[in-house]
C-alpha cells in the first residue's frame, strides 16, 4: 500500500486469510482425498452423527454456513468416494439425510487429526490453538459471525469504492 493510501479492511484481512488457510488445509487434505469444503462437510458430520444426530443436507448447510446446493453436490461426490451415504428421510420424502460410512469416518478421523495439527502452526503468531490470544480471536470472530447481515441499500454512496 502507499503512504497516502488507508491500509486494508478488515473484509479484505479476513478474505485474505480465509483463502491463505483453505489453500493450507487443501493442500494438508489432498493425500486423503479431501477438499477444504468437503472437510468442512465430513468433519461437521461427524460431530453431529457423535451427538447422534442424523442431519438432512439442510441441516448440515445451515450448520457449515455452506449453501444448500453446494452441500448437495459435496454430498454426491464424497458418496461416490464411498464417504458417506444419502438417504431419503422418512418424515420428509424431499428432504435427504446423511451419514459417513465407515471409511468415511476413518477418513474424517484422520483428517481430524491432520487439521487440529495444521491450526496449531496456523495459529502459532497468537500463541497457538490454546492460547489466550487464539480464544479472544475466536470470540472476535464469533461475534461478527453472529452479527446479523443487513444487505447494502443499492445507491448507497457508502459503499462505492470500496474492497470487501
Amino acid at each position: 500500500m502507499s503512504k497516502g493510501s488507508p491500509g486494508p479492511t478488515p473484509g479484505f484481512l479476513v478474505w485474505r486469510l480465509a483463502n491463505k488457510w483453505r489453500v493450507a488445509v487443501d493442500r494438508a487434505l489432498g493425500p486423503l482425498g479431501l477438499t477444504h469444503a468437503q472437510y468442512s462437510l465430513v468433519a461437521s458430520l461427524y460431530g453431529m452423527q457423535r451427538t447422534g444426530e442424523r442431519p438432512s443436507q439442510r441441516r448440515l448447510a445451515d450448520h457449515t454456513g455452506l449453501e444448500a446446493l453446494y452441500v448437495s453436490k459435496l454430498a454426491r461426490a464424497l458418496e461416490s468416494a464411498g464417504l458417506i451415504e444419502r438417504t431419503r428421510d422418512p418424515r420428509d420424502p424431499r428432504a435427504v439425510q446423511l451419514a459417513l460410512t465407515e471409511q468415511g469416518e476413518a477418513v474424517t478421523r484422520r483428517a481430524i487429526g491432520v487439521v487440529q495439527e495444521l491450526l496449531q502452526g496456523l495459529l502459532e503468531p497468537l500463541g497457538g490453538l490454546d492460547a489466550p490470544r487464539t480464544r479472544a480471536f475466536t470470540d472476535e470472530l464469533m461475534t461478527l459471525l453472529d452479527a446479523p447481515l443487513a444487505p447494502p441499500v443499492p445507491n448507497d454512496e457508502s459503499i462505492k469504492g470500496t474492497t470487501p
